[in-house]
């Protein structure tokens, strides 16, 4: 199976917003509320294709994943706990649909997302992930990036990953 990431345009908003909605409410679910149970709107994905580059692949027409990567350092990343490095990418908002979850498509969006960095170019991805069940941080160490830490931020456990590239 192949995945390939494109760029999300305005005709992709309310189905990220469906998928997005569809993801939090199965985490909720499953592990009650949390950080990773905010609600994602129309205006929030206009605003993150505004100010980063938000990706989307699909399927059989379908939407299966999206996510969105950024030159600019989210608020809740600690720079102390990563590499210097020249140009990071940060890797924001990683969604697969829930029918469609362990079946390997995240894992093949890592892999066009790596590629996609390094013709941005970057020189590393970074990202944070939830430091608890509902949280992805295992996922992310099986598709090769580094475990660099725990922080709290807000009062959110929080584990900083990195891939240099």
């Amino acid at each position: 199976m192949r995945i390939k990431m494109e760029v999300a345009t305005a005709a992709d908003v309310l189905d990220i917003v469906a998928l997005r909605t569809a993801v939090t409410g199965k985490l909720a679910a499953q592990y009650g509320q949390g950080p990773w149970s905010g609600i994602s709107t129309e205006k929030g994905v206009l605003f993150d294709m505004r100010n980063s580059k938000v990706f989307v692949a699909r399927q059989r027409g379908g939407l299966i994943a999206t996510l969105r990567l950024a030159t600019k350092k989210p608020w809740a990343i600690d720079l102390k706990y990563f590499t210097a490095c020249q140009r990071p990418l940060y890797l924001l908002s990683m969604a697969v649909a829930p029918d469609r979850q362990r079946q390997g498509i995240g894992r093949l969006c890592l892999e066009e997302t790596k590629k996609i960095c390094r013709q941005w170019p970057a020189d590393a991805i970074r990202l944070d992930a939830y430091d608890a069940p509902a949280g992805a941080g295992g996922f992310y160490s099986k598709c090769g990036f580094r475990d660099l830490g725990r922080a709290s931020y807000r009062g959110c456990p929080l584990a900083y990953f990195e891939m240099l590239l």
